[in-house]
């Protein structure tokens, strides 16, 4: 075991192990690291302490040794409205070099991760690709919906009617009061229920494990668990780059189409498998999604909150109803193939397990999760576009636009900023039929924040989320709808044609045939080659980029960020 011959490289270890608290019969026990996001920095995390106790009890089950560690994550959530919303982004890195750091230090002989939320999720399955020893990652389950299934998302909507007047202050103030009523990640499929189930379908975290809610003993039976099957893999020698392969990768983008996942995904599983040598790009994102239906009926796209998922089989059931695209063979963490996975739960009653928590709410499965016979859409949510707009990409969920933005002209108004885009949208500056830009929020640019209140405000304007879209270098939230843009590629920071956009160019959206173009100058189409011709002149007079951060972790995120097409991460 590689703690053994640690200890006898390093003859202290063992002094300061029983100075922490170990017992001189646990040194010669198999030694695993611990890692979560525990804090209280958010409900995502706040309870994480007590599922890391679970663990730790199964471990001794199985006369292994946990050593825990913690690197809290931050909330988008809180973060929004204000410059911590920059930071979010290079949380995932600094969060996977911490572990990088922790880990490497002092090596052990297996690991366990536990985490819920946008952030701390891709972040774990950075580390555990970079540091490719025996692990299972634990999803730290999802709150129960408010009253009258209220949910997170939904505050977005209400604030922007709030601001215009359309509901009072207490109605406002009993919204937020009630929208969070327990730990767990948000519940609806936004990026953090999203990577919880990413992490699954990738093989990384035990089957039916994803989205559980924080309430249900399913939950704390799979923490438990969590020994017995991390033994297996270290003794078999199984590690995360015997999992995480091209094809894991492609069942995970299947899964993604099939739930209408956050767009933020195409954005970390790029970066997650730059980390295990794999590349993946918008291309594989798109193919993918042309290939599978869209199934899910959960919100922020479809009506019933995360809880749900669970309830109607969870990502178990998402893989049987695509079953016939699924690379079944990829190996997992429970030491069995995804297909042998899928036999054994329809064999032990997994989906009895479920289907009794359905009853009480009068509904059935085929409510929450569609057959591939009947799907909502015949294709996945999300599409890249390309043009010369966007060279190498961006990022469109088009299960959530409506059908007047999906093929259309729109007008350019351009913004630097999203603070002066949304005090336009909020105070009726933006007309219909424009095209909203809001650049220099990419990686280089800001660290790339999500334009959660822009496109809540924009989706609460019946007459604006018909007739506008919004284009961005930046990221949006996995909670968002509407006609949004994202992740232009290159960004405006990088010299990219985002930033060579003025007032009252003509930009064609074209979602079926994938194109994002520039085409027409101060109102007046143009053909593409006289286009190329003025953006050509409009660069040469173009400022270079004055870098928004010059020191501390901002600074270094934002020298180093790759495009949002590649996953952000840093190089």
């Amino acid at each position: 075991m590689r703690s053994e011959d640690l200890r006898k490289i390093a003859p202290e270890l063992d002094p300061l192990r029983i100075g922490t608290g170990w017992k001189v019969e646990e040194l010669d026990q198999m030694q695993i690291f611990i890692e979560s996001t525990f804090g209280d920095s958010h409900p995502g995390s706040g309870h994480l302490d007590q599922l890391v106790d679970l663990v730790n009890q199964g471990l001794k089950k199985e006369h292994m040794k946990g050593a825990r560690y913690f690197t809290t994550d931050i909330c988008d959530g809180e973060s929004q409205g204000h410059d911590g919303i920059n930071f979010s982004l290079a949380s995932r890195e600094m969060i996977a070099n911490m572990i990088e750091i922790q880990y490497s230090a002092t090596p052990y002989d297996g690991c366990v991760f536990l985490s819920s939320c946008d952030k701390g999720i891709p972040a774990h399955l950075k580390a555990i690709a970079r540091l490719n020893v025996p692990t299972i990652f634990i999803p730290g389950g999802v709150m129960k919906a408010g009253p009258n299934l209220l949910t997170l998302e939904q505050i977005g909507m209400y604030s922007a009617q709030y601001e215009r007047g359309e509901i009072d202050l207490d109605q406002f103030m009993y919204y937020k009061h009630n929208a969070c009523p327990s730990c767990g990640a948000c519940s609806f499929i936004g990026t953090a229920t999203t990577m919880q189930i990413m992490a699954e379908a990738l093989g990384l975290a035990l089957p039916g494990s994803s989205v559980l809610p924080v309430t249900s003993q399913k939950l704390k039976d799979i923490a438990m668990s969590a020994g017995s099957y991390l033994k297996t893999l270290i003794e078999k020698d199984i590690k995360p780059s015997d999992i995480l392969t091209k094809e894991a990768f492609e069942n995970a983008i299947m899964v993604h189409a099939a739930i209408a996942g956050s767009t933020n995904a195409v954005m970390h599983l790029p970066a997650i498998a730059h980390e295990a040598g794999i590349e993946l790009t918008g291309d594989d994102f798109d193919r993918i999604h042309r290939e599978i239906p869209y199934l899910l009926n959960l919100r922020p796209s479809g009506f019933y909150p995360a809880e749900y998922y669970y309830y109607a089989g969870g990502t178990p059931a998402i893989m049987e109803e695509i079953k016939d695209h699924l690379h079944l063979d990829v190996m997992t963490v429970t030491g069995h193939t995804l297909g042998e996975n899928l036999e054994m739960l329809k064999a032990n009653g997994y989906y009895d397990e479920c289907y009794k928590e359905l009853a009480p709410h009068q509904i059935v499965k085929t409510d929450v999760i569609k057959p591939a016979s009947d799907p909502i859409n015949k294709e996945g949510a999300v599409a890249v576009l390309r043009g010369n707009l966007a060279p190498e990409g961006a990022v469109i969920k088009h299960s959530a636009v409506p059908k007047p933005m999906m093929e259309t002209v729109l007008k350019a108004r351009v913004f630097n900023c999203e603070e002066d885009a949304i005090d336009a949208i909020l105070h009726h500056g933006i007309n219909p039929g424009e095209a909203v830009f809001i650049r220099y929020e990419g990686p280089k640019g800001s660290g790339m924040p999500e334009m959660f209140y822009t496109t809540e405000a924009i989706a609460s304007d019946p007459e604006l989320s018909a007739a506008i879209a919004l284009l961005t270098d930046g990221r949006f939230s996995g909670a968002s709808k509407g006609p949004a843009i994202g992740h232009i590629s290159p960004e405006a920071a990088s010299g990219g044609p985002i930033a060579l956009v003025k007032d009252g160019d003509l930009i064609e959206i074209s979602v079926s045939r994938r194109s994002l173009n520039i085409v027409g100058i101060k109102g007046e189409r143009q053909d593409l080659e006289t286009i190329d011709g003025i953006l050509a002149r409009r660069r040469a007079h173009l400022k270079p980029f004055k870098p928004k951060y010059t020191k501390g972790v901002m600074a270094l995120y934002t020298q180093h960020a790759v495009s949002p097409m590649k996953g952000g991460y840093m190089e």
